[in-house]
């Protein structure tokens, strides 16, 4: 039976769609970019500028729930209030100390490494570095499988926030839970706001 990102971490490798994220020779949004809205192009972008900032290897989902917080609407609304959303920021702001210091020299596994044709191609060893964790891989992923689902052919920033929160391994998970965010009840939340015809998330 198939299961929609929202509800789960794993995406079957026959319905997702075969970007190849993980293969891409540099962290161009090329392959990307014509799958995202373009607030969502404006976010990973910033991703990719933050992960280059901070000295760190790939983008993870840690850096794309970062941009995500920061520029998307649509994402802040799906919290309870400025007070959740400023606590996130505050743990997001700290990954160069503390608890973040250890994601400097490893990288972001993936619940659903194992399924996704991208993160197959990673672990190959005739494969090229890439710019993507397998786990943001997974979650870029996810995010078009949801805009699929809806019938529209780009994937909106929470698209992407509730893939990510999908996947318990990630990165951006451990953030959320930190700042005393459930993801189940964040993924509820915009479910909720999104059947809401007057609301929009």
């Amino acid at each position: 039976m198939h299961h929609p990102a929202p509800r789960s971490p794993s995406l079957p490798p026959s319905v997702a769609p075969r970007v190849e994220l993980a293969s891409a020779p540099s962290p161009s949004l090329a392959a990307v970019a014509p799958r995202l809205t373009p607030s969502l192009t404006a976010v990973v972008s910033g991703a990719r500028r933050r992960a280059l900032r901070d000295g760190d290897r790939q983008i993870d989902t840690a850096h794309l729930l970062h941009s995500l917080v920061e520029s998307d609407p649509e994402v802040g609304a799906a919290f309870e209030g400025g007070h959740q959303l400023a606590r996130v920021l505050g743990y997001l702001v700290q990954r160069s100390i503390g608890y973040g210091l250890r994601w400097q020299r490893a990288e972001e596994g993936s619940a659903a490494r194992r399924l996704l044709p991208a993160a197959r191609r990673a672990e190959s060893p005739d494969a090229r570095p890439s710019p993507w964790s397998p786990a943001a891989a997974a979650a870029l992923e996810g995010a078009f499988l949801r805009a699929a689902e809806r019938g529209e052919p780009r994937a909106r920033g929470v698209d992407l926030l509730v893939a990510v929160a999908a996947d318990p391994e990630s990165r951006a998970v451990e953030v959320l839970r930190r700042a005393g965010v459930d993801p189940a009840a964040l993924t509820a939340r915009i479910a909720a706001l999104e059947e809401e015809p007057s609301q929009q998330v």
